[in-house]
């Protein structure tokens, strides 16, 4: 996911208790019903960090944690970022400096956190070591991949040196503190291993899916995406069942991780929505743009052939990951996803969330991550789970 800053603070969502209605915003006629409400953490600031895979994904694991009655927690995602960095430095070693080495990551990269190293609290490790308390990630993301390049191309004799693993440490300590590989957490010693497998979490129990027909449909493959540097495969499948897979995961309780282009004219973080008018934006008018923000309008019919163009023509790309929590419908009868987003909530008037409406999710989405018992059984059957 491409790098995304954004300084943020604090809001509440709207509530018409009279009409028992929620709002997109105050003045906004944007009128949804509650069809399924999930428990989650509070919402996070990602601030100046490309770090919204790290946001997301705990966001997703916190709220498993909920569902799994652990009780509440808020997890480190600075120990993620700080984890996968050491793995990316090591693979764009390995690959000669052709792969992709930068700040944005996947859900898969929390994944492998998870299995290889564990998770930290975040009171544990905030990994922020600025006055604002905020991550502040510019100077250390371009101190890093130029420091990175520096060390593939000074090679000494044509071997590279032993000490390069030490100097990115060293730089990460810096920014971002010294890694916890111990600590003390509720009065209970831990590590950072010890800790997961303390809250149940299992790494192989999530899949990621997808939706492409340059792929066979209910195999694996490669998610096609600069920022996917530990190779994360992707259950592929139609779209109809993708549509089905998140209903049916918030519907029986399961929320889930959202990766999604975000750059499209219709997703406004300011107005609480994300849309797809049927009517192209180009046609319309400035009053019948602002009128697409304020109350509902017809969303146009998402096909896999168009999904799929958008994808191949780099129109849709992996810009932002998300957190799905909750189904709404709107006045229309249209169905709109409550996502909760890293960007701080003092941008719009919905605590920090916005609603993306269902042909929004379909259209824009380059992957989700569920649990494995999200999938109803007759998909999970043709993925071969």
């Amino acid at each position: 996911m491409k790098k995304i800053y954004l300084l943020l603070a604090a809001s509440m969502f709207f509530l018409n208790t009279n009409a028992q209605t929620i709002k997109n915003k105050k003045d906004g006629n944007y009128n949804f019903t509650v069809v399924k409400d999930l428990e989650a953490s509070s919402v996070s600031n990602q601030n100046q960090s490309s770090t919204c895979w790290s946001y997301s994904s705990l966001s997703f694991l916190e709220s498993e944690l909920i569902r799994m009655d652990k009780g509440s927690y808020k997890l480190s995602p600075m120990y993620v970022v700080r984890k996968a960095y050491e793995g990316k430095a090591e693979k764009y070693v390995r690959m000669h400096g052709t792969q992709n080495f930068a700040a944005g990551g996947a859900f898969h990269d929390m994944l492998w956190v998870l299995k290889n190293y564990g998770l930290v609290p975040l009171e544990v490790y905030t990994g922020n070591t600025n006055a604002e308390n905020l991550p502040v990630h510019w100077e250390m993301d371009e101190g890093l991949k130029g420091y990175m390049d520096a060390v593939i191309k000074a090679k000494n004799g044509g071997k590279l040196s032993t000490y390069w693993p030490l100097a990115v440490s060293g730089i990460l300590d810096a920014y971002l503190g010294k890694e916890p590989t111990e600590f003390n957490y509720l009065n209970k010693k831990y590590t950072p291993k010890s800790f997961a497998t303390s809250l149940g979490l299992d790494a192989d129990n999530y899949v990621a899916i997808s939706s492409f027909t340059h792929h066979p449909f209910y195999t694996q493959f490669l998610m096609e995406v600069p920022d996917n540097w530990a190779g994360g495969q992707c259950y592929n499948v139609p779209l109809d069942e993708l549509k089905t897979i998140i209903s049916n995961a918030v519907n029986t309780g399961y929320s889930v991780a959202w990766a999604a282009d975000v750059s499209e004219k219709g997703f406004s973080f300011k107005n609480g929505v994300a849309i797809v008018p049927e009517n192209p934006w180009k046609l319309m008018s400035e009053d019948q743009i602002k009128d697409a923000f304020n109350e509902p309008v017809k969303q146009l019919t998402i096909t896999q052939e168009l999904r799929q163009t958008a994808f191949d023509n780099y129109e849709t790309q992996d810009d932002h990951g998300m957190h799905i929590t909750g189904m709404y419908k709107a006045q229309n009868g249209d169905i709109y996803y409550k996502v909760k987003n890293s960007w701080g909530t003092d941008r719009n008037e919905c605590g920090g969330y916005l609603y993306a409406s269902e042909a929004y999710v379909l259209y824009k989405t380059t992957n989700i991550l569920v649990h494995k018992d999200a999938i109803p059984s007759n998909i999970k059957k043709k993925m071969g789970l």
